[in-house]
């Protein structure tokens, strides 16, 4: 399995570092050996409010070979909506692919038309936002259809990884995750 995982300024890293640590010890752990990933931009760096600075593995490369897509929210996103380009580069993900968001990046999956007719969620703030990009608006921490999973606010990036964790891997997989990251919940 592939993953990419979209970074943009304005990001909130805890949106990716939260499902990212869980999902990469699946690899670790050898639950997922096979699996990779790739940080993904469609600029040089991406930065989030503060000015935490990351370089991409991957710049404006195309999304159709991934397995999976993950989009972090952040301030970053409402800005992005407006930005056909960047918008035009998500879309080049595949239709069978997965789509994976946390927080506000459900804007921009939702903007690329990937949420049409589908239940998702966003931070509680943006439920009005998301409410014309998707089929539904669901207020729940992790809401999955179909291809599409969507996770609520920053913590719920945890959840969303762990989520993962037990659909890809299993609940031995979760379970043993949990541990490692002494997540008690």
């Amino acid at each position: 399995m592939k993953l990419a995982f979209i970074m943009y300024n304005g990001i909130t890293w805890l949106d990716l570092v939260g499902l990212y640590d869980p999902v990469s010890r699946l690899k670790g752990l050898s639950y997922l050996p096979d699996l990779e990933w790739d940080f993904c931009s469609f600029t040089d760096t991406a930065v989030d409010g503060g000015g935490f600075k990351v370089i991409p593995d991957k710049v404006k490369n195309n999304l159709s070979g991934y397995d999976a897509i993950v989009v972090p929210g952040g301030r970053g996103t409402r800005e992005l909506m407006n930005d056909e380009a960047f918008i035009e580069w998500l879309r080049t993900a595949t239709t069978e692919s997965l789509k994976i968001s946390v927080c506000t990046g459900s804007l921009l999956l939702g903007k690329a038309g990937f949420l049409k007719e589908k239940k998702a969620t966003t931070h509680f703030d943006e439920y009005d936002t998301l409410n014309p990009l998707c089929g539904e608006v669901i207020k729940e921490r992790v809401v999955e259809d179909g291809n599409c999973i969507t996770a609520g606010a920053v913590s719920s990036s945890i959840d969303l990884g762990l989520y993962l964790c037990r659909q890809w891997a299993g609940d031995e997989a979760d379970l043993m995750v949990r541990y490692k990251m002494d997540y008690r919940c």
